[in-house]
Order: C-alpha cells, then structure tokens, then sequence
C-alpha cells in the first residue's frame, strides 16, 4: 500500500496520534550526525591509521595497484562487499564535500573535523585513479563476481583484486565526470583548511573533467570494464537484473529512471557545475549554457542518487539563477522547482510515492538512498530560496521554504526511528536497530577476536547465522523498509539490510542541518 496526495496531507497532520512512539527521543540529531560519520571508518580500505575509531577493522587491500604497477591503495568498500567501485565512491565524495559545502559550519567542530577526513580518506584514493590522465583512468579495483561468491572480512581478502581501466580515447563520462565532481567540491570543502590541498584537487580535477568530455560515453561501454561493472554500478537504461552469486537471489543493483541516451552524459553537466562553483570560471557558466540541451539538462528526471544526477544539477546550478541572477540558467531552475512540486500534496504535479508510515518510496532496491539524497537536495533549494526570498512555483500554489524543510526533516525523523516499527535504522542509534546487516566485515568476528583467517567459503556459517553481527557498524544506514513500511532483520535480504556509502554521504549534510535547526518551523 502506498499513499496518495490525502493520505499523506493527513498523516502529516495526524502522525503524532496514529503512532504512539513518535517521541523526541528518537531525534537526538547530534549523536546521529556523530554516528553517521563513524560509518565511513568502517568502510576503510588500505592501511588504517593510528586513530582508527571502529577497532575491530583492520588493515586490507595494501596491494591494490599492484598488477598495474600502481598504487591503488586507500578509499572505500560501497556497501557490505570489498569491491572498491570509483563511480558511487564518486557519487558519496560528492555529497560528503557537498554537505559540509553547505552546512559544514552547522556541525560541532569536532564532526566538521571528522567529515573532512571522510573526505579526504576518498578524495587521495581519486587522485590515485585519475594520475595517469588524460592517458588512462582507473575505474574499480575488485572482480566482484568472485568477491560476491565470497563471505570473508576484507582483512582475508584472497579473492582477485582485478583492476580495471579505460585507456583513451576510450569513454568514461560518468565515472570520470563524477570523480571531477567530487574533486572540485571537495576543493572547496578543503578551502579554508588546507589551500594548497584545495588547490591540487581544483587542477586535477579540470583535467579529468577534459577526459570525461573529450572521450564521451558510459565507462561500461568498454568491453573490458563491462562484465565487471554490470550489473552492480553500470550507467545504462532501465533496469537490468542477475543472480546475486552469493545467495542465488535476484539482484536489481543498477536501477535506473533513464529514457534517453543523453542521460549517459549527466555527469558532464554535473562536473561542468561543480567546476563553475569551485573556480567560477565562466567557461565552465558556459559550458552549462551552451550543452543543458544536448547532454539533457531540460528532461524531467525526478531522481538523484548515483546514477542519476539531474535533480541535483539542478538544484546546484539553480544558485546562480537565485542568487546572482544568471537567467541564461533559468531551465535549470525550472525543472528544480518541476522536481520539488513532485513531493508537494498541495501541487497537481505531485506524484512521489510514500508508504503509509510517511517515508518516499522509489522502486528498484536499497529505498533510503532515495530519502537521503532527496531530503539533502530539498534543504539545499530551501536555503537558496530562503537566500533568496523566493518560493517554489507550482502553477496554482506557492511553496515556501520552510515546506521543503518540513518534508526532510518527516524523512529523517523516519529513519531514526519515528516509523511504525519504532526503529531506528541507523545501526548503533537508538535502543532498537538492525542487528543483522547485510555486510561482511561486521557479520564476521573482527582478526582480534579470531586472529586466524577466515576463508572465501568458511564464512558461510556466519553469514546463514540467525544470531546478531559481533561488530556494530555504527552509523551505518541499511537499505530500509519496503513500500508498506515491513522491515525483517534478515542478513539475506541485502536490499534491505545492506548499508551504503551513498545513503549515507548525503544524510551527513541533512543531519548537520537539523543539528542548529531542530525546530525550524
């Protein structure tokens, strides 16, 4: 069961008496903020550092690179896997970079301290993968095939770690168009800490942006790189299904809302944005001008994760028609104010999907990647708006700010526990939470506890256990609840229970916003 536009208007107003757990209690914004942080320490790749937080990781993949002769060491697992896939890792160090961007200076000192090296932990490894450019790029490090026949911790790791690359003049548009995106705004996240390291990401990153836009396509394209990609992060129309080779279940990983072939080459806008924010260097104002038709600025995608980056262009590039009066942007702006009216009941135009507990619910898997990255883009529009002193334009109603806000902020309520399950689905927050993610290293008792390795196929018993994980992966937000709000504490049903990079990089910057704003309205 699903709502429409009068079920959730109702709820809306009635939540607090339909559903006796909803309680302040649940929103205790700083330590989620804290927690959703912590979560990328467990995610770590390469040699971990003396400081380390989440103890019961360890050190792995220190020989990644090496078949190429290359150093590819360092960055992040996605999800509960130990495949380094540079194309969501991308996605999440764009968003981590653009949540302190724009609300970096709403976090306690400490957490900012703490989501710049979640920034920097992935931003070296980035500039790893692109040191041989404009020659080669490479792309991912892991043969997942193999690694998903697998339950072992990354500590054990004996599974290829096959590395792949696209050599010029060979396409890779997206994933070379994300990673200057999030080299260029983490340029700015690193501004006033670390110039010269703002600097040195800012330079690399024009010329990635070079490579993705003189050699256009998807990186999948590749004859070498596709049976590697796909179907877990390739850029490509409609959805795509396998066998998840470990548990011999359906996968519907790479879901995309995708109709045309211009939407391959969102991440060249999405590059051309950020590079114009970062340098404002009117070629890149330009570039936006001049290729929104051709690359598909003015289709009306209503999504934004990974794959898909036209709600968030969007709303990035809508700044400059807010607040400096660029109206060579306008479209831009347009379909900003297109997407929000989707989630607005009032709007004739809405159409986005809730389940009856109140959370956006969008097909395909993994749901609260959906509530995070839109709850993000929603309070990025309300402050420009606010900024501003505008309002959305849904034809026959006005929305102000503060409606935006409003609708996040019900999102991040659900997710913390303010659902008809009263949990929270942030692991380790609250007193009731997934105790049995879909994920390797924390299902798997940590080399401390069990120093001898544990191989490819030994950690079955530990992944077809029905007891709880030994490590907690603090912070870690699951997949979450299908469209009737059900959620079953099943390790097997990753699409529910595996913890992403990308749900929670976004959530990073929402929550750091109702940390100085709890109460807004």
């Amino acid at each position: 069961m699903k709502l429409n536009c009068s079920h959730y208007f109702l709820f809306l107003i009635l939540s607090q008496f339909q559903f006796p757990f909803l309680a302040v209690s649940y929103r205790d914004y700083v330590d989620a903020l804290s927690k959703s942080i912590l979560f990328f320490e467990g995610q770590r790749s390469g040699f971990l550092p003396a400081d380390q937080r989440l103890t019961w990781r360890g050190n792995s993949g220190l020989g990644d690179g090496w078949t190429v002769g290359a150093d590819l060491t360092g960055g992040y697992y996605d999800a509960g896997d130990n495949v380094k896939f540079n194309f969501p890792m991308a996605f999440t160090t764009t968003m981590l970079a653009w949540s302190v961007v724009e609300f970096g200076e709403l976090m306690p000192p400490a957490e900012l301290r703490n989501a710049l090296v979640a920034i920097r932990w992935s931003t070296d490894y980035l500039l790893k993968t692109v040191s041989q450019v404009p020659n080669r790029i490479f792309v991912q490090v892991g043969d997942p095939i193999k690694d998903h026949n697998c339950w072992e911790r990354p500590e054990d790791m004996d599974t290829a770690r096959t590395v792949y690359t696209v050599d010029a003049p060979n396409p890779a548009s997206d994933v070379a168009g994300e990673t200057a995106a999030a080299l260029a705004a983490s340029s700015i996240a690193f501004r006033s800490s670390d110039p010269g390291y703002a600097e040195t990401l800012l330079r690399t990153s024009t010329k990635v942006f070079e490579f993705a836009d003189t050699y256009r396509g998807a990186y999948s394209d590749n004859s070498n790189i596709r049976d590697g990609v796909c179907p877990f992060y390739c850029d490509f129309d409609g959805f795509q299904a396998s066998m998840h080779p470990f548990t011999n279940i359906t996968i519907l990983r790479c879901w995309s809302y995708m109709t045309e072939p211009s939407i391959l080459l969102d991440e060249l806008l999405w590059g051309a944005a950020w590079l114009r924010r970062a340098s404002n260097d009117n070629s890149y104002l330009n570039y936006l001008q001049n290729n929104g038709k051709t690359l598909g600025a003015d289709d009306n995608i209503n999504e934004f994760g990974w794959d898909n980056k036209h709600a968030g262009l969007n709303v990035l590039v809508s700044k400059e028609v807010l607040e400096s009066s660029i109206y060579s942007l306008q479209s831009y702006r347009a379909s900003a104010d297109s997407f929000m009216c989707t989630l607005i009941p009032e709007s004739s135009s809405y159409h986005i999907e809730f389940t009856p507990g109140g959370l956006i619910h969008r097909p395909g898997g993994s749901n609260l990647q959906h509530a995070t990255t839109i709850s993000f883009i929603l309070l990025v529009y309300a402050n420009y708006l606010e900024k501003s002193s505008q309002h959305v334009n849904c034809g026959e109603v006005s929305i102000a700010p503060s409606r935006l806000r409003q609708i996040a902020q019900r999102q991040v309520n659900y997710i913390l526990g303010e659902n008809p399950k009263g949990m929270s689905y942030m692991v380790g927050y609250s007193n009731v939470y997934p105790q049995r993610i879909h994920h390797r290293g924390s299902s798997i008792p940590s080399t401390k506890d069990h120093p001898q390795s544990i191989g490819c196929k030994e950690g079955s018993v530990y992944f077809n256990s029905s007891g709880p994980n030994p490590n907690v992966l603090v912070g870690a937000v699951v997949g979450g609840p299908d469209e009737d709000d059900a959620y079953e504490d099943d390790r097997v049903d990753f699409r529910k229970s595996e913890p992403t990079t990308y749900i929670n990089a976004p959530f990073v910057g929402v929550l750091a916003y109702f940390v100085a704003n709890p109460n807004f309205s």
